[in-house]
């Protein structure tokens, strides 16, 4: 059941890095991400969320990859610009898909009684799903903000391009409903007014 987003509601801000503009090559010489309006979106529910006094987290991503522009001692693994950290916001920092893996983000959410996780960042079929993924499974009541999210388009094993917008729309199909709700910013910041009724009419819940 869709409830209203209070004190026990955390925004999980996921890889929200300089790093992913640059890792647009993982769709191959040609890569291409798609929802440009992604940081926008964030941005609205970082300051929405600030401004109703709800946690906010972020994981940071430090990969293991010599040449990975994601490191957090190269510019790439710096915070975007307007979307960085305020001070009390815990920062996870990892080196794996899962925010959970190698960090005590479990841990700090179990202690400050939050149940419930709002996610957005980057990219949707990476580090976002791998944790949604966990959250879900982790029994967490998860929501993915399907418009604060992006990734790049892929290639396959046959040498099939697979375009960004595609590979974004149907990691969301897999996780919807399955382990979290997919909802967009506006629906997500309607919660945060209380209105769970009519997301559930809008979602055909009822």
């Amino acid at each position: 059941m869709i409830q209203k987003f209070g004190a026990e509601t955390a925004l999980l801000m996921i890889d929200v890095q300089e790093g992913v503009d640059v890792l647009k090559h993982w769709g191959g010489a040609e890569g291409r991400r798609n929802n440009p309006h992604a940081e926008t979106h964030i941005g609205e529910m970082l300051t929405a969320w600030r401004a109703a006094q709800l946690p906010v987290l972020y994981t940071a991503h430090d990969s293991r990859e010599a040449a990975s522009p994601l490191k957090l001692s190269e510019p790439g693994g710096a915070f975007k610009s307007g979307l960085e950290p305020h001070a009390g916001e815990r920062i996870f920092e990892k080196d794996v898909n899962s925010g959970f893996i190698g960090t005590s983000l479990e841990v700090d959410l179990r202690r400050r009684g939050i149940d419930r996780i709002v996610a957005v960042g980057f990219f949707t079929n990476m580090c976002v799903a791998t944790t949604v993924r966990m959250a879900g499974n982790m029994g967490f009541d998860t929501y993915l903000v399907t418009d604060a999210c992006a990734c790049t388009n892929r290639i396959g094993p046959d040498g099939t391009d697979y375009d960004a917008d595609l590979v974004h729309a149907m990691t969301i199909a897999n996780l919807h409903g399955e382990f979290c709700t997919g909802i967009t910013t506006t629906e997500a910041l309607g919660l945060l007014e209380g209105d769970a009724a009519q997301l559930e009419r809008v979602q055909g819940n009822e």
